[in-house]
């Protein structure tokens, strides 16, 4: 396997696309692969057979563009299915969780809330991490139901959201929570609405920093880091309309439509 060669990115829609903006800052010298499954978003109501079917429909697809390392740039598909992958694939995954464990740690009020999808909270690997946090703090857990929706129509300031953010924000401040977990790679762009929407002391916190330094570790320790001079190579692909993943990328970066 070569320096050279792509990390390739996926997930159910655009949401991932917060993921590449991490990596691509922490590794400018990578070229990457993003695949957006959006035809299928989200992934989180579907049943687990689904969600496996679809990561290995991604997986192989980014396998077969000559990607050396596969982040899987969604909460979902990784508590459901990169167990079967890493045992099915040789190529290095790198998954994503909700950052639970630096909300238990350091929450005062020992009340933190998490905001995902039904298919990541009902998860083995989710309740896992729970598990090991729930009796020293109280976890008050929200399914972010029409959320990524939303998102994926580009309605990031729509009265809708807003409405729903309302809706669910409300039993976390009710239980004094003062860390708010994402767990959905499309939920950092809910940021700025909810640094409105929400008390100051209120910290939000998302995975997207943890995966990208854990996605360097990984490619140093397997000797795969690009250490090459020339301008990487970023490419993008959706199943879907790519109207609003460039505008989420500011138009900076090459977005192709491809059926898959």
């Amino acid at each position: 396997m070569s320096n050279k060669q792509p990390i390739g990115i996926f997930d159910s829609g655009i949401g991932g696309s917060s993921i590449f903006k991490e990596i691509h800052a922490l590794l400018p010298n990578e070229s990457c692969v993003y695949l957006a499954d959006s035809i299928n978003a989200p992934y989180g109501n579907k049943s687990r057979e689904d969600i496996l079917r679809l990561s290995i429909k991604n997986t192989e697809y980014l396998i077969n563009t000559g990607c050396k390392i596969i982040v899987i740039a969604c909460n979902t598909a990784t508590t459901n299915a990169i167990d079967y992958l890493r045992a099915n694939y040789s190529i290095p995954f790198i998954g994503i969780e909700p950052a639970i464990k630096p909300a238990a740690l350091n929450t005062q009020t020992k009340a933190i809330g998490i905001l995902a999808t039904k298919g990541t909270l009902s998860s083995q690997l989710f309740h896992k991490t729970t598990d090991l946090y729930s009796e020293r703090i109280k976890i008050i857990e929200q399914v972010g139901d029409g959320i990524v929706p939303l998102i994926e129509a580009g309605q990031l300031n729509s009265v809708e959201l807003q409405s729903l953010l309302e809706i669910y924000l409300k039993p976390m401040l009710e239980q004094n929570i003062d860390y708010l977990v994402l767990g959905c790679t499309h939920y950092p762009y809910l940021i700025p609405m909810l640094s409105k929407m929400l008390p100051e002391h209120i910290k939000i916190i998302d995975s997207g920093r943890a995966v990208a330094n854990q996605t360097n570790l990984v490619l140093a320790s397997q000797d795969l880091l690009n250490t090459y001079s020339e301008i990487p190579k970023i490419e993008f692909f959706s199943n879907s309309d790519i109207t609003v993943l460039n505008a989420i990328l500011e138009n900076k970066f090459n977005v192709n439509h491809l059926k898959f």
